[in-house]
């Protein structure tokens, strides 16, 4: 498996995350993070926060077909499992971002930046946990 070195994608990509998040939090005061987004759309107690968590997701789907409009080109997607990996790898991040009281983008993104301890602690989890399995599949197991 080889990986791509993107860096100036990656960098725009990146500032444009920040500069979502910043949007979010000056304009409702809220957190961008991926999976409390959605779990607020799915159980949504109020029409105002099924209206902006909605926009948001609805902005997350069309945001390939943008990057098209501007490119002239999809981004390159490669799942190298089987659907049945997928839906268990998304059982488990789902667990985990419950466990751990948000996903690694409002933890990484939004969460350092407010200078939250939970989120120092976190990241740096995440981080290892993700060096450790690359290291097994890459190197241990051999896929």
């Amino acid at each position: 498996m080889e990986s791509v070195f993107t860096p100036y994608a990656s960098f725009g990509g990146g500032l444009l995350i920040g500069f979502g998040a910043v949007l979010l939090m000056l304009g409702l005061g809220r957190i961008l993070g991926a999976t409390g987004i959605m779990s607020g759309l799915v159980f949504a107690e109020n029409a105002a926060e099924v209206s902006w968590r909605a926009a948001m997701v609805v902005g997350m789907i069309l945001a390939p077909g943008l990057i098209s409009l501007v490119t002239g080109q999809m981004p390159e997607l490669s799942v190298p499992v089987s659907p049945i990996m997928i839906v268990i790898g998304g059982v488990i991040v789902g667990l985990g971002a419950s466990l751990g009281s948000g996903c690694t983008s409002g933890h990484g993104v939004c969460g350092l930046s407010r200078m939250s301890a939970r989120s120092f602690v976190a990241v740096p989890t995440f981080m290892l946990t993700a060096a450790i399995t690359v290291f097994l599949i890459r190197h241990v197991f051999g896929a």
